[in-house]
């Protein structure tokens, strides 16, 4: 083990399995597939039907699949496969405007390196337009994320290796009958930026954060554009750590707070948290939010009362990872007692979550329980 199993009693992570399923779900498996399944993101939208994507074989390539459930996740559809081309097509982002378009980005290998891909869907996932292509580089783009402005025109980053070491790039493109403008850098160093994550606010703000090496280790760093993307403020950075932080999720809620999770690794990996109340000129200092010293892949949402719900991999003192939820009434200043939602005999991964109008939270997960990963599912409150 690599930590011991006394220190997660001492700090409140250790609970018995039936508190902690009373008022969730069962797991629920998605996929049964030869290959990994991998990489799942999750939307609900006004109806409160679920939307989930992964990138899947066990065709030659990944492709990018999708399933959706309208009874709360009791029953799914089908499996769509959204993508058909001769190279991999890898780690989906989604999100759902306000008319309920669905609209997934992916990175693909196709055109000989990776670049960033586009489709929607206007009727709930059945059927979809074709593949648009976003990004036309000398070497990689990868790992998308999308926003809905509160306009519905539509926000996405990524990161890009053509200037020699990986930066953040931003593009959008207006609801209504717009084409997709010029890509935009968001970052501009020596030590190289990596994985962005971005969101929306009530007025067109445009939120990104990511985390960056210029410092010597990895730190993360936030910029803002307050009229949808056409100029942006001076990059600030929200971390200053010995150990290093990196993998940052973010949230908005409908005061326009900003709530930013991440793994830091000063005392080996632990989830912490901040926010901003004023648009993120300035930030609260960080919050330890785990205490067992192996704690990664933190998502954060938002409900339609502000609370703030989270969920992480965590191993908890043993080499067996699992699926973990806290969830804060307060905007970030207590959180409650962490429970854990997976209880498998493999690892449990990359949680990420979506909420429905009845603040129901659903959650997806990779699991390699089986033999190889698969997608799986739980909701609760």
């Amino acid at each position: 083990m690599k930590h011991s199993v006394l220190a997660g009693l001492i700090l409140g992570l250790v609970f018995s399995a039936q508190s902690a399923r009373a008022d969730w779900t069962p797991a629920k498996r998605l996929t049964w597939s030869s290959d990994d399944s991998e990489l799942p993101a999750i939307a609900v939208d006004s109806q409160s039907t679920i939307h989930v994507v992964w990138n899947d074989g066990p065709l030659p390539y990944k492709e990018i699949y999708y399933r959706k459930s309208t009874d709360g996740g009791m029953t799914w559809s089908a499996l769509k496969r959204l993508t058909f081309t001769p190279y991999n097509s890898i780690a989906p982002a989604i999100a759902i405007d306000s008319n309920d378009t669905i609209l997934v980005a992916w990175f693909d290998l196709s055109p000989g390196n990776s670049e960033i891909y586009y489709k929607r869907s206007t009727d709930s996932g059945e059927t979809w337009s074709a593949a648009q292509r976003l990004t036309w580089t000398q070497y990689e783009s990868s790992y998308a994320s999308l926003a809905i402005g509160s306009d519905n025109s539509v926000h996405v980053v990524w990161q890009d290796k053509t200037p020699g070491s990986y930066q953040i790039f931003y593009k959008n493109r207006p609801h209504r009958g717009g084409i997709w403008g010029a890509v935009k850098g968001i970052t501009y160093n020596s030590g190289g930026a990596r994985y962005p994550v971005i969101a929306s606010d009530s007025s067109n703000g445009i939120h990104v954060v990511w985390f960056d090496y210029t410092p010597g280790n990895s730190e993360i760093f936030y910029r803002k554009s307050a009229d949808g993307g056409t100029t942006w403020s001076p990059a600030k950075r929200l971390t200053y750590t010995s150990g290093g932080s990196a993998e940052p999720a973010m949230a908005i809620d409908s005061n326009d707070t900003i709530h930013v999770v991440w793994e830091d690794y000063t005392h080996l990996p632990e989830i912490y948290y901040k926010k901003s109340t004023d648009g993120g000129e300035t930030w609260s200092l960080a919050k330890r939010i785990t205490w067992t010293f192996d704690s990664y892949y933190a998502a954060i949402a938002v409900d339609y009362s502000n609370n703030l719900h989270l969920v992480w991999t965590d191993g908890n003192g043993s080499e067996n990872y699992e699926i973990y939820y806290e969830k804060s009434t307060d905007e970030g200043a207590t959180w409650i007692s962490a429970r854990r939602l997976s209880w498998k005999s493999g690892r449990s991964y990359r949680p990420v979550l979506g909420l429905d109008a009845n603040k129901t939270v659903h959650v997806v997960w990779q699991d390699n329980s089986p033999g190889n990963y698969e997608i799986y599912y739980r909701s609760g409150k």
